[in-house]
């Protein structure tokens, strides 16, 4: 094959969801999910859910004319680490909902505490008092 006809254009990956480790299974049910035109060697795939325990991959490379084989597919596994957030307990800066957390730039939830020292002069409350941690 002459030079400017085997030059590799894009790749095009594939997934699909698998409830098996180890190496990929000949029949699955599951349809393969396809992403085209990339460009480089590396993909980051976002958007999995933490369900998705084992994925089988794989992926062919393509020139301008035609694609090529597709590589032996691997399964990976997409593990997830459970953990919650506390509300009462975070920086105060923190807006910590059930599903999210958001940055507050004006502490919103610790207003400005003033305390009375003896000789009467006002203080802010210290960061160690602060619900910081």
């Amino acid at each position: 094959v002459p030079d400017g006809d085997s030059k590799i254009d894009h790749y095009v990956l594939e997934y699909r969801k698998t409830n098996f480790e180890g190496p990929p299974r000949a029949k699955e049910e599951q349809p393969w999910m396809v992403v085209e035109g990339i460009k480089g060697t590396e993909y980051t795939l976002s958007g999995l859910k933490f369900d998705m325990k084992y994925m089988n991959f794989r992926v062919r490379a393509c020139n301008k004319a035609v694609a090529g084989e597709f590589s032996e597919p691997v399964t990976l596994e997409t593990r997830a680490f459970m953990f919650r957030l506390d509300a009462s307990t975070c920086h105060q800066n923190l807006r910590v909902e059930e599903l999210s957390v958001e940055w507050d730039a004006t502490g919103g939830k610790v207003q400005d505490v003033k305390a009375r020292d003896k000789d009467g002069k006002g203080r802010t409350a210290s960061p160690a008092n602060s619900p910081a941690r």
